[in-house]
C-alpha cells in the first residue's frame, strides 16, 4: 500500500536503517535493507529487532510481572531445587536471578559473588548480574566498579542496553559528571522509554527542566505509534513520563 507515492514496505526499510545506525549494528543491513527492502525487512526484524525488543529492561520487567502474577514464586522455587540437587555456577546464576526478581537482592548478591570467585571471575553474565545486585542494594560504587571490569572484559557489552543503562543511572546516583555522556550513551542502543525516562529525571535534578521536558514529550509523542503489545510492556514508563510533565 503506498503513503505518500512511497511503498509500505520502503517505509518500514528505513525504519530499520535508522535502527542500524542508531545501535551500531553491522553495516551490510543497510545494503540488505535497501538492495530487497521487503524481504530485508523481515530478515532484520526477525534476526534483530525482535529479540532486542524482547529482550530490553522493560520487556524483562513485563515478563517477571506477568509470571509473579500467575504463579508468586514459582521461578525461585524452581531454582532452588535445581540449585540443592546440583549447585553448578549455571544453576547458581539462575536461583540468583531468581531471587533479583523476587527482590530478594542481598541474596542475590551472595550468590553473584560466589559465582564469581571461581573461574568465571570474567563472565559477562555473571558481572552484569552481579552489578544489577549492588546497584539494587545500594552500592552504586561497586556496581560501577563491576560494570567497568564488565567493559574490559566484553566490549560489545558498552552497546548493550541493560549494562549501558545500569552505568549512566550509577555515575547519577554518585553525582558524577560523566552521568550526561552515560546517558545519551544508552539512548543510542536502547528501544524502550526507560533510558529517556531516567535521563529526563536526572536532567530535572540538575534543573535543565526544557531539556527534560523534551525527552518526556518525545515518549509521550512515540506512545501513540506503539501497538497494543508496547503499551502494555512500556506504560509503567508512560505514565512516569506523563506525571513528570504534569509536575
Amino acid at each position: 500500500m503506498p503513503i505518500f507515492g512511497i511503498g509500505l514496505h520502503v517505509i518500514v526499510a528505513i525504519f530499520f536503517a535508522i535502527h542500524v545506525i542508531r545501535t551500531h549494528q553491522n553495516m551490510y543491513w543497510l545494503f540488505i535493507l535497501f538492495a530487497f527492502p521487503l524481504l530485508g525487512s523481515i530478515v532484520y526484524g526477525l534476526a534483530i529487532y525482535l529479540p532486542e525488543l524482547r529482550g530490553s529492561r522493560t520487556a524483562q520487567t513485563a515478563k517477571r510481572v506477568m509470571r509473579q502474577a500467575i504463579d508468586p514464586g514459582r521461578a525461585l522455587r524452581e531454582a532452588r531445587q535445581a540449585f540443592e540437587l546440583t549447585p553448578t555456577v549455571d544453576r547458581r546464576m539462575r536461583l540468583a536471578e531468581a531471587l533479583m526478581e523476587n527482590g530478594q537482592a542481598a541474596d542475590a548478591l551472595a550468590h553473584y559473588r560466589e559465582a564469581l570467585a571461581g573461574p568465571y571471575a570474567k563472565d559477562p553474565a555473571l558481572l552484569s548480574g552481579l552489578a544489577d545486585a549492588q546497584a539494587a542494594t545500594g552500592d552504586h560504587a561497586g556496581s560501577l566498579a563491576t560494570l567497568e571490569t564488565l567493559f574490559e572484559v566484553s566490549p560489545e557489552s558498552k552497546r548493550k542496553p541493560g549494562p549501558a543503562l545500569r552505568y549512566a543511572t550509577d555515575l547519577a546516583a554518585l553525582n558524577r559528571p560523566e552521568a550526561r555522556q552515560a546517558f545519551q550513551q544508552a539512548l543510542t542502543v536502547a528501544a524502550d522509554p526507560e533510558p529517556k525516562c531516567r535521563y529526563g529525571d536526572w536532567l530535572a535534578a540538575q534543573g535543565e527542566t526544557d531539556a527534560a521536558k523534551a525527552l518526556y514529550q518525545e515518549v509521550v509523542a512515540d506512545s501513540r505509534h506503539w501497538h497494543s503489545h508496547a503499551k502494555a510492556m512500556n506504560k509503567v514508563w508512560l505514565r512516569h513520563a506523563e506525571s513528570a510533565l504534569a509536575r
